[in-house]
């Protein structure tokens, strides 16, 4: 930490349009031949993808001088001023880049009350080392649309404990010239007389607070010490142009938290006779009756605090009253309080929150004679019923039930929890906004409370987004969009536009870690992430989907996770690969019916699979490359070299293009056309986050990539139309939305779509590529393959090899050929030069020959067509397949099923059937790896068409989820049936 002892701090007088912008350049690996260029940026509107909310929303601000002029502060994702004509938010922090990724933390915030045009912003995320940059004073001029920056010589917390008391960032109500600023961590009070240009430590200001939740904390996260936490003038006390003369501050101190000066700032004194035991959260005055009221707490808050008083101060006279609704020596007291608000239009009408009452749920309280007497919202009828006077409609934002079932006396949706801001509007008495961990409500007809009716209490956050993105994936099929994200699991977007009813559940995960689907059967999806095993100590880490997210199931997990890690899922839906986060990596043939460990990769690894061949997985870890090719039971290393050795690290398998891989780091961005087994680093990129896939460009072939990087010294989102010859930037200085780039995908479905993943402010997406002007087709054929050369070749298969073609950009891939009379039939595409046949038929001749083609399409003449004869085969005996029927698990009303055929025969089989009849009526709801009839009590059950060959002596099994009643007895007979 550095402690503000100098007494000035320079201004550094950045301008910001939409933010200066690039992250450092980091150290790149070797140059190799493939070079970036960077075309013109283009210009794209980006708008949000709806959830509405998602985070705690610490701080509300109204403007007292202009009505309908209201700003909200987040912990992670910026701030926002609220458009009253479209009732919606603005953010206003958007051109924040990596490099000042702490920026949208916002501490405090604070709107001019004599130039209503003038913003200011307390800035940083973090005190700790967790981020690298100190924090700032944000200022602007025209309501947040360009920003001035002056960085201070310590550090803010926006996301640190205590963020929800305040508001420590003041405006001088009689000369706007003047700010206050409460620092935390021992810097004390500051002070700017040029609008928040230059500032300076207030040396005779005497207390810098000392509290911290947990000193001791090795963490360095609860040791934080708050500091001066708020900061309030009374304007009657100058006239207007002449600076405050008195002022009262708050401080994170249980035996001295309110101050005050009588002379504009030059000395302070601890306010006598003042309450002890509890940090004042809030200090509010009413500008009228010069009353202080101060809301306290045992704790700094957000997510804690047992007890508590509301107090006053008549500022005239020195006496301090206790008004607590719930004393803190009561026996009914469990929280403290905070949330405090003032009617200005009715002076002594006040509200104030608990801080915290997680149970049943919080509770407002207001008084209309100066806390005097309360009502609350809501108070007990007979156990456990509870009578209100509010009713809630979330028609705009249902997932906000969590999709949870309580028992009463607690109700889903929760009127709030942490809400440390409770605002009423100073120019309208029924309006008031409040503050939760999930989202903004508020009311339009308060005052209905007083005359004994229901208020109603609706979202009012349209437009604030804030959640942390873990994982996208845009599918070819079904809904465009699916997210994994921090908090609230992830939802399935069908339309952008629109809030999805509700978040994942049954499982719910707190967060959802990793997301995939099946290439070529994206109804299958799979899902991994994180809950608290304590509370669901048999419940699994991992779920899959078989109608494109719309319903989910859970699988069984290997023993001893805590923590999702990443997933994927075969081309084909088949089979599973999973590296759980400290846990060795496993598969799963089926749904997660069972896991086997994968033996050759680390522990810790990150997890994908081939977008084409259902055998092929990848995994990366240590600045190591893996790869499977038996569908992820055993890996290897890979001879590639040069891939970074540290940081973070993404890669993906491209859709359609066997073996082909792109990977992300902090050295740069690297292609892979042989499964892995080489990259190339793309020249000028020299740092990348992330790499994703959508739609090619009208005449490619080739998927158009997307990367969050650094291109030419520019980090910013970027798409390619050429496999990364040429790269147009698709954001600009605007839109930089901090550290973004965490999750990344295009939609293959609509070129130029990209969706892109924050940290905090939510998902965002772009329609791009309508005015690039996309380079130079590439029109030369790469030149004709050598003759292939057929060799292992048995009664069922064999292997082709031939030489390689050359193209003067590169070859793309191969295609295989069979020759058939006057249609020939495309065998199976490869990115090296070798492929394997595969369910041929014994003692038949055959003839293949290849084509390559490059990443604009261009294909070479064939190559010479080679003959081969399969072998006679292993003799006549037949195939002939089993069935074993088991229940892998039960509960009241339905059960999971599992199957497993095996092939009994001496000779390959290439289908199979399996028929029985339940004894006690038992339905399947869904069933996995098979497809299935049931009429009745009969079932019938045929392969899926990657799972039917089997040769002799393997197995394969498929699962299915059904319901029972009464009786869930085994059937007496499972017959099996080859093909």
């Amino acid at each position: 930490m550095l402690a503000a002892a100098a007494v000035t701090c320079a201004a550094v007088g950045t301008a910001v349009t939409g933010g200066a912008a690039s992250a450092t350049a980091r150290a790149a690996a070797p140059a190799t031949a493939v070079q970036a260029t960077l075309a013109a940026a283009e210009t794209n509107e980006w708008k949000n993808v709806r959830i509405d909310g998602g985070g705690f929303v610490p701080g509300i601000i109204f403007n007292q001088k202009e009505k309908n002029l209201v700003y909200a502060r987040t912990d992670i994702g910026g701030a926002y001023r609220w458009d009253q004509a479209a009732k919606s938010w603005i953010p206003l922090l958007d051109w924040v880049g990596w490099d000042k990724w702490g920026y949208n933390g916002v501490v405090s915030l604070a709107t001019d009350p004599v130039d209503p045009d003038r913003v200011y912003v307390a800035a940083g995320m973090y005190t700790n080392d967790w981020d690298p940059n100190k924090g700032a004073i944000l200022r602007s001029a025209d309501r947040g649309k360009t920003w001035k920056v002056t960085e201070l010589p310590f550090k803010l917390g926006g996301n640190m404990p205590g963020r929800g008391m305040g508001e420590r960032l003041a405006v001088d109500p009689n000369d706007n010239k003047i700010l206050y600023l409460g620092a935390p961590e021992g810097n004390g009070l500051w002070r700017s007389t040029d609008s928040g240009a230059t500032w300076a430590k207030v040396a005779s200001f005497p207390n810098p607070g000392n509290y911290a939740q947990d000193p001791a904390d090795p963490n360095g996260y609860l040791n934080h010490r708050p500091g001066v936490v708020w900061v309030t003038f009374d304007p009657a006390s100058s006239s207007a142009g002449a600076a405050t003369k008195k002022i009262y501050v708050g401080v994170a101190d249980k035996e001295n938290t309110v101050y005050s000066s009588s002379d504009a700032g030059a000395t302070w004194t601890r306010v006598a006779g003042q309450p002890t035991g509890y940090i004042a959260h809030k200090g509010v005055l009413d500008h009228t009756s010069g009353t202080l009221y101060i809301a306290t707490s045992d704790t700094g808050g957000p997510y804690d605090g047992g007890k508590g008083d509301v107090w006053k101060l008549d500022t005239k006279t020195g006496a301090w009253t206790r008004i607590s609704p719930v004393p803190s020596d009561s026996p009914d007291a469990y929280y403290g309080y905070s949330g405090l608000t003032i009617d200005r239009q009715k002076p002594g009408t006040i509200m104030v929150a608990t801080q915290i009452s997680w149970w049943p749920d919080v509770v407002f309280f207001r008084s209309t004679d100066g806390g005097a007497t309360w009502t609350r919202i809501w108070d007990w009828g007979a156990y456990p019923e509870r009578t209100k006077r509010y009713t809630m409609d979330i028609s705009s934002a249902p997932w906000l039930t969590f999709g949870t079932n309580p028992q009463p006396p607690e109700e889903t949706p929760k009127l709030g929890w942490m809400t440390e801001s409770l605002e009423i509007d100073p120019f309208d008495s029924d309006r008031m906004m409040y503050g939760t961990g999930a989202t903004i409500y508020g009311t339009e007809d308060l005052t209905k409370w007083d005359d004994g009716g229901k208020i109603t209490i609706k979202p009012m956050v349209r437009g604030l987004e804030e959640t942390a993105v873990l994982d996208l994936i845009s599918p070819p099929s079904g809904p465009p969009l699916v997210s994994a994200l921090g908090d609230i699991a992830g939802f399935r977007h069908t339309d952008l536009g629109k809030v999805p009813a509700m978040m994942f559940t049954a499982p719910n995960f707190t967060s959802t870690t990793s997301l995939d689907y099946a290439e070529t059967s994206p109804n299958i999806m799979v899902r991994a992430g994180n809950f608290t095993d304590a509370d669901r100590p048999n419940d699994s880490h991992v779920a899959f989907s078989t109608d494109g997210g719309a319903n989910w199931f859970q699988g069984t997990e290997p023993g001893g996770i805590n923590e999702g890690g990443t997933v994927a899922a075969a081309a084909d839906g088949s089979r599973f690969v999973w590296a759980p986060k400290g846990v060795a990596v496993h598969h799963s043939v089926g749904f997660g019916n069972s896991w086997t460990a994968s033996t050759g990769i680390p522990t810790g690894a990150v997890v994908e699979s081939d977008r084409v061949n259902a055998r092929r997985f990848y995994g990366f870890s240590g600045g190591r490359f893996y790869a499977s090719t038996d569908g992820g039971a055993t890996f290897a290393a890979t001879a590639a070299t040069g891939l970074p050795a540290e940081g973070d690290v993404k890669f993906k398998a491209v859709p359609g293009r066997e073996g082909h891989i792109w990977l992300a780091g902090t050295s740069g961005l690297f292609r892979s056309t042989d499964g892995g087994a080489s990259f190339t680093k793309l020249s000028g990129v020299t740092s990348a986050v992330n790499v994703g896939f959508g739609k090619a460009a009208e005449g490619r072939s080739h998927q158009a990539v997307y990367t969050v990087a650094t291109i030419a010294g520019v980090t910013g989102v970027f798409r390619s139309d050429d496999t990364g010859a040429t790269w147009v930037r698709v954001n600009d200085d605007r839109h930089q939305y901090g550290n973004m780039g965490e999750a990344l995908t295009g939609d293959p479905r609509i070129y130029g779509r990209v969706y892109l993943g924050t940290n905090g402010r939510g998902i965002v997406y772009a329609d791009t590529g309508g005015g690039t002007t996309p380079p130079p087709d590439d029109t030369t054929a790469p030149s004709r393959p050598g003759t292939p050369a057929a060799s292992a070749i048995t009664s069922t298969g064999a292997t082709l090899t031939w030489a390689a073609s050359t193209d003067e950009v590169g070859v793309e891939g191969y295609d295989v050929y069979r020759e058939a009379g006057a249609t020939d039939v495309k065998a199976g595409s490869a990115s090296a030069t070798s492929f394997t046949l595969t369910g041929l038929t014994a003692d038949t001749s055959y003839t293949y020959y290849v084509v390559a083609r490059d990443a604009a399409g261009n294909a070479s003449d064939p190559s010479d067509p080679v003959t081969f004869k399969t072998t006679a085969g292993g003799g006549n005996g037949e195939g002939g397949c089993a069935a074993t029927y088991r229940i892998a698990n039960s509960w009241p009303g339905g059960f999971q099923g599992e199957v497993t055929v095996k092939n009994t025969g001496t000779a390959a089989i290439t289908s199979w059937t399996v028929k029985w009849t339940f004894p006690d009526g038992q339905k399947i709801t869904q069933l996995w790896s098979g497809e299935h009839t049931q009429t009745g009590a009969d079932v019938t059950v045929r392969n899926a068409g990657w799972n039917g060959r089997l040769n002799a002596g393997a197995s394969t099994s498929f699962g299915f989820g059904a319901s029972w009643t009464g009786a869930n007895g085994v059937p007496a007979t499972v017959t099996c049936t080859a093909g």
